[in-house]
């Protein structure tokens, strides 16, 4: 299967974009659009790329849904609350669309790909225009152009077989939220079919960027300007555009100047030796890993899919922090997983224990529909995964307060945010006594530590 759109697609779409932009001088309009992001930084991305092509039909960005002639929700669904945040927040643009009839409304991202999620906004909300499927936003100026001149609704979701769906389209514009922060996709899909998890139904397969096209994208980002690069994937590790991925990294980093390159995420299977050891010799990437465990416990890693052990997990840990000494890590769990019994969770309590992750991101297991985990009939009740989620967390609290609390007395480099906040290289919030402009590298010298953020004095902006 051919997974790059055709040139011929992408200008057939910019010269759609152009025909969109030639009717509104015409009818001497600046069409405002709006967009709301739910979800990951792959969707953040996505909507970035949308808002490019929007910009391209001739629209300005607005941050008023109210005064907006085009609304695009680009939607999660890896959480039943994100689902239920966004129909709430949905609902809410019908009042919209009854007081301007010209309001384009499109419903993005992977809850559009959902089974049944088309067919529910159909018949329940008809004032939205279109429902469009995760390999479907660079078609955004034709279908803006099909509602504007039809007004008739359209659904974009591709029913094929979860191996066959999904493309890359190059090419693409994207307007960035940040001008010195930015996230490059080197790859989409999945192909681990964790029992728990959407993605692979909403996303699709696993396929890869071209290596030229990402080291060509980040090369073009860091001369001009930007300071902060993610290169993101559903699991990085894995990516296979025609070198590994270490070998990517290696050489997005290796461009002039001062920036620094993260990448998310990483699935253990896949961590190599090779990416902690080119982490480990280049000043450009930086020294945080977050590697997800989301359970301690064997029993529950085999029943969850993840195809790997506690022991090789560890393992792992060794090698990076033999290789990194004072590498940021970080790491998710989920509590409350099917069948979790208590002893399998003082296991991943032990684990928290013995790695002393830098942070984690915890969470109380949703069941999602059309996962192998959603159908096990052992499901644990709601007030013992909050029991168990209170207690990791409450681990986590002093583990966070004694890692960060190794950083008092030192100069550590940051990069700044503005108003007197900056991130560290591990990505920890850090309160400055001095306002610098955003995006402006500084040394920093920590005062005090807490749980949530550092303290420093600048020293040398």
């Amino acid at each position: 299967m051919e997974i790059f759109v055709p040139k011929t697609e992408t200008e057939k779409q910019k010269a759609v974009a152009g025909e969109i932009r030639e009717r509104f001088r015409r009818e001497n309009r600046r069409p405002l659009v709006f967009a709301r992001t739910y979800g990951c930084q792959q969707n953040e991305h996505d909507t970035e790329k949308m808002l490019g092509l929007a910009l391209m039909c001739g629209y300005e960005k607005t941050g008023d849904p109210a005064n907006a002639d085009l609304i695009i929700v680009n939607t999660c669904a890896i959480r039943e609350h994100a689902e239920k945040r966004t129909f709430s927040c949905t609902g809410a643009y019908k009042k919209l669309k009854e007081q301007n009839r010209e309001l384009i409304i499109l419903f993005c991202g992977c809850m559009a790909q959902e089974t049944g999620i088309a067919e529910k906004i159909k018949r329940s909300y008809p004032y939205i225009d279109a429902v469009v499927g995760t390999d479907s936003n660079h078609r955004l100026p034709e279908i803006i152009q099909n509602v504007m001149q039809t007004r008739k609704r359209a659904y974009l979701v591709n029913s094929l077989p979860h191996s066959d769906f999904g493309v890359i389209a190059e090419d693409i514009p994207a307007l960035r939220e940040s001008e010195y922060k930015a996230w490059v996709s080197v790859m989409y899909g999945c192909n681990n079919y964790c029992t728990y998890c959407i993605v692979p139904y909403v996303r699709g397969r696993e396929r890869s960027r071209r290596y030229e096209d990402v080291v060509a994208e980040v090369k073009q980002l860091v001369e001009n300007g930007y300071k902060d690069i993610t290169l993101l994937g559903q699991n990085v590790n894995s990516y296979s555009g025609g070198v590994s991925f270490a070998r990517l990294l290696e050489k997005c980093a290796s461009f002039g100047g001062e920036y620094r390159l993260r990448f998310m995420t990483s699935h253990p299977k896949d961590a190599s030796n090779e990416l902690m050891d080119v982490m480990a010799a280049n000043p450009n990437i930086c020294k945080h890993f977050h590697l997800p465990v989301q359970s301690g416990s064997d029993k529950v890693l085999e029943a969850m899919n993840r195809r790997y052990t506690r022991n090789t997990y560890l393992e792992k840990v060794a090698y990076l922090r033999e290789k990194i000494p004072d590498v940021t890590l970080t790491s998710d769990i989920i509590c409350g997983f099917p069948g979790e019994t208590e002893e399998d969770f003082e296991q991943t309590l032990s684990l928290i224990s013995q790695v002393r992750f830098d942070m984690l991101y915890t969470f109380i297991y949703s069941p999602r529909p059309g996962t192998s985990a959603a159908a096990r009939g052992d499901q644990i009740p709601y007030e013992e995964k909050l029991r168990r989620f209170e207690k990791l967390s409450a681990l986590q609290l002093g583990i966070t307060l004694e890692r960060n609390g190794r950083h008092t007395g030192k100069v550590l480099r940051v990069l700044s945010e503005g108003k007197k906040t900056a991130r560290s290289e591990g990505g920890t919030l850090v309160a400055t006594d001095t306002d610098i402009p955003a995006g402006t590298f500084a040394d920093a010298y920590i005062t005090a530590a807490h749980p949530a953020n550092l303290e420093a004095k600048i020293i040398r902006p």
